[in-house]
């Protein structure tokens, strides 16, 4: 029995999408040869698709029953990773399945549970609008579009007969294997090339592996090799390609300015899209030799952020495989500002648990991440191979969750056990992308583990602890989750915590000062610890961040 579309059944679609893109990724990039021949469009279309599913996956309100809110998370993920030209067009794509199913979902009052074959015909024939209006109103044949356009017809006339929502889909991806075939027919520099259009391609992928969500069947597809490959022969009649990419997302911008900026970015390069986005924003794109110039443009236009420059190139990218854009990243879970520009100073990307979350006076911050959003933060790395410093952050099962699910995308995860900063600084300092994963993990876990750590904390209420009863402002020294030290302040509890964490030796002492210290109260606490080190501790370097995290007054690390 054939599956309905609902919200569950759409995430499982776009899941399906990830990994058989995955599968099709060197088939479509060797297709690529317009606009530009640099071998990237199927690589696109999967980052796309990735970070699209990571949106849809970090639950951000759409329930299972809402299929309307599944495909709004797919679209916004879509359009804030959308990379490349064949990316924003794709964004499109899932842009104009969320607006149909919203105004569905809003003319019947309620919760929209399923598309049908009319409005998934509707979604597709939105995608065709969304699509041309981002390149300013101008369709070339033999694109993605006319393959898209063959499929929208092909749905809707199913609908119209009364045909299931299952036999619309079969015929979608008959239709576009058709319109797909034809595309050398319909523009010279496929024909030139022996190929067929890689953007169609994709969307092949696409329609294929819904039909596989929703009937359990995949088909079977020819797989498209260029012949005969002859492009290089006619290269030289054609116009240079441009050497940068560009885009960005633009908030904050009329229809009057974004009209301006099109013709500008006309007049410096090819390749321009100005694609809706959610929230009354735009997704831009374009080839130029000027990046500067394109980047300057979008100032004058309204707000920019995500900006990516990229270098175009003919022929293979040399880029990792399975869509990514580095080779190795570290990611590292932090609280604080300062701890923010700590980390990501030493070239890490940063994670951080929600701002505004409450914590009570005294206590640890609260775990605030999920596998999801750490799904989404590995995506967003760009990596094929993260490593993962979770610091304390992030509960043991959404980290085996998160990690897990990542490594079901084609990244190797490498989580490194560190269980707070001071160890994620240890673990960063040894970090070499040079070494294998493996070799380069097992490094960073074994600075973590020699890294001894502990915190100090303010008490809140009268207890009885391992060191003795406490009272509210006595300062606490808590290593392995206990406490050790009870002290009558902060300052004499870090003494105290020092002096155990150094009693088997120790050559650097790392100091996180947390939000809960001013600056006259940090400035004194430093000065004491300073003065100790000195005299108790001589062969032993201090150094003292203001990460400003919340819960703990002090972390504190010895290597």
């Amino acid at each position: 029995m054939d599956r309905p579309l609902d919200g569950l059944a759409l995430r499982d679609w776009a899941h399906t999408v990830v990994s058989d893109l995955i599968t099709h990724i060197d088939e479509i990039n060797r297709l690529n040869v317009f606009p530009v021949a640099d071998s990237d469009t199927g690589t696109n279309m999967l980052f796309t698709m990735r970070s699209a599913l990571a949106e849809a996956d970090s639950g951000a309100g759409a329930g299972v029953a809402d299929v309307a809110g599944v495909a709004a998370g797919l679209s916004a993920g879509a359009v804030k990773g959308a990379r490349g030209n064949s990316g924003v067009i794709l964004s499109q794509i899932l842009l104009g399945i969320a607006d149909v199913t919203a105004n569905v979902a809003a003319e019947s009052g309620g919760l929209l549970t399923v598309i049908d074959a009319e409005i998934f015909g509707a979604a597709l024939w939105r995608g065709v609008d969304l699509i041309i209006a981002s390149m300013g109103g101008d369709e070339v044949p033999g694109t993605i579009v006319s393959v898209l356009r063959a499929a929208a017809t092909a749905v809707e006339q199913c609908a119209s007969a009364g045909e299931t929502l299952a036999r619309a889909v079969i015929d979608a991806g008959d239709a576009a294997l058709v319109a797909l075939d034809r595309t050398p027919e319909q523009l010279d520099v496929l024909a030139d090339a022996g190929v067929v259009d890689a953007g169609g391609r994709g969307l092949l992928v696409l329609l294929d592996a819904l039909r596989s969500t929703i009937t359990g069947h995949a088909p079977a597809r020819p797989v498209y090799e260029p012949s005969p490959p002859s492009l290089q022969v006619d290269a030289g009649n054609r116009r240079p390609a441009p050497h940068f990419e560009v885009m960005y997302l633009l908030a904050g911008c009329g229809t009057d300015a974004a009209d301006t900026l099109r013709e500008r970015l006309g007049e410096l390069g090819d390749s321009v899209a100005i694609a809706a986005a959610p929230e009354q924003s735009y997704s831009v794109h374009v080839h130029t030799d000027d990046a500067g110039a394109a980047i300057e443009a979008g100032l004058v236009a309204g707000r920019l952020s995500r900006i990516v420059v990229s270098a175009l190139s003919s022929g293979i990218s040399g880029l990792p495989a399975g869509g990514w854009t580095r080779d190795r990243a570290v990611l590292a879970v932090v609280d604080g500002d300062g701890a923010d520009e700590l980390f990501a100073g030493e070239g890490a990307f940063v994670l951080r648990p929600d701002r505004d979350q409450p914590t009570e006076s005294g206590a640890a911050p609260a775990v605030g991440i999920s596998a999801h959003q750490l799904v989404r933060a590995v995506v967003d790395t760009g990596a094929a191979q993260v490593m993962v410093l979770p610091n304390g952050y992030v509960a043991a099962e959404e980290l085996v969750a998160g990690c897990t699910a990542a490594i079901g995308w084609g990244v190797d995860v490498v989580p490194v056990p560190t269980g707070s900063m001071v160890q994620g600084l240890a673990a960063l300092a040894v970090h070499d992308p040079g070494r294998q994963a493996v070799d380069d993990g097992y490094t960073m876990a074994r600075a973590a583990g020699g890294a001894r750590h502990g915190s100090v904390r303010i008490a809140t209420e009268t207890a009885l602890t391992w060191a003795g009863t406490c009272k509210p402002g006595d300062g606490l020294g808590i290593a392995g989750d206990e406490v050790l030290i009870v002290a009558e302040d902060a300052a004499a509890a870090a003494i105290g915590l020092l002096d155990l964490l150094l009693a088997s030796g120790g050559d650097l002492v790392t100091v996180l000062e947390g939000a809960a210290l001013d600056g006259d109260d940090a400035q004194a606490i430093q000065t004491v610890l300073e003065g100790h080190m000195h005299d108790r501790h001589p062969g032993s370097e201090l150094v003292v961040y203001r990460t400003g995290h919340r819960g703990d007054v002090l972390l504190i690390g010895v290597e």
